[in-house]
């Protein structure tokens, strides 16, 4: 074993090393569990390092390896040589149910991967559809109002109302439509999964070179919904009720943009850490989801038929979109608030 790592041809048996010890490394942190930080934590070591050993940038010490194989109850020979791929060889006292835990395949992974590429950018465009709806309602409500068009304002109410049915008609069609499509992956986000071999390291890649698109569309993303405010700053200075009306739609069209892109960024660089279980879907975070979703379901219908109500019974559809962001910030306290108390019963 000491022999292949001081290898006189290192470049060849180090490539070699790295991707058997990467895979096996993220197949039994999986395992157990784990997520990047945890196994970097039982190492001593920081996140980042585990993090490279498990994209082949780098291979862990010796020491390091001999540490994992005490930790992941296994023998040096198996997180080092290819040969051997199953564990189970070498594993005695892992608590884990094989049969809960779904095996990925690269044909399943690339399936998913190119299917929610499609379907979070038909959902973010719903979205962006359901916050636009009133603008039509509101500019020509106003414009009739104030002789801006020759439109009679009960018939410009009747159109506008008609228009912002049907388009929020067609959002709910298509979440519902690509909902179901993405249905039967639903088992990412609920349930254990371990990719085969291989699979993960592509699936790194792929993560990796969509990166820099995820960061710039989250800055954007960002920007647009922040700076939405200034067409509405700027109304304020001029006394006129038609101008401040049309600042509103502008102000809602910049934050469908701006909500289109982190969407759909987002949602996409959600795929690859669905696939890794990284970050939110590590497999205590599923759990916690599990726990939570009877709750989450209850509390966002309850919230989008308070904003349908409220909208409706005081047609003030440029002022009411406030509810959304409200309501992201009060549900995160509300599970936080669940979660804790969650705590307090198993103490």
């Amino acid at each position: 074993m000491f022999a292949i790592i001081k290898s006189t041809k290192p470049n060849r048996f180090k490539g070699g090393i790295e991707m058997i010890l990467a895979e096996k490394i993220i197949k039994l942190r999986k395992q157990k569990g784990w997520s990047q930080e945890e196994l970097a934590m039982n190492l001593g070591v920081s996140r980042q390092s585990v993090s490279k050993w498990e994209s082949m940038t780098s291979i862990p010490d010796l020491d390091k390896i001999m540490k994992m194989s005490e930790i992941f109850e296994v023998s040096t020979d198996y997180l080092l040589k290819e040969n051997i791929v199953d564990e189970k060889q070498y594993t005695e006292n892992i608590e884990i149910d094989e049969t809960k835990i779904h095996t990925i395949s690269l044909e399943e992974a690339n399936e998913y991967m190119n299917l929610a590429n499609i379907c979070y950018r038909k959902i973010a465009l719903a979205v962006s559809m359901c916050v636009l709806s009133p603008v039509l309602l509101l500019f020509l409500q106003s414009a009739s109002e104030y002789t801006i068009i020759s439109l009679k304002e009960n018939i410009a109410v009747a159109i506008g109302s008609s228009i912002l049915l049907i388009i929020i008609a067609y959002a709910v069609v298509i979440f519902i439509l690509y909902g179901m499509k993405l249905g039967k992956y639903e088992y990412l986000e609920k349930e254990k999964i371990l990719t085969e071999y291989g699979v993960s390291g592509i699936i790194k890649s792929k993560r990796d070179a969509y990166e820099n698109n995820y960061k710039k569309g989250l800055v954007f993303g960002i920007f647009t919904c922040i700076i939405s405010a200034v067409p509405l700053f700027l109304s304020s200075s001029v006394k006129n009720e038609f101008f401040t009306i049309c600042a509103i739609c502008i102000t809602l069209i910049m934050i469908a943009i701006g909500v289109n892109v982190i969407i759909k960024v987002v949602a996409i660089w959600g795929t690859y850490q669905k696939l890794l279980e990284e970050e939110d879907y590590t497999r205590e975070k599923k759990q916690e989801a599990k726990n939570n979703e009877a709750l989450t379901g209850f509390y966002w219908c309850f919230i989008t038929a308070v904003y349908l109500a409220i909208s409706f019974y005081t047609n003030k559809w440029g002022n009411t979109w406030i509810i959304w962001p409200v309501s992201g910030v009060l549900f995160a306290a509300v599970l936080s608030l669940k979660n804790m108390l969650d705590k307090n019963k198993k103490i």
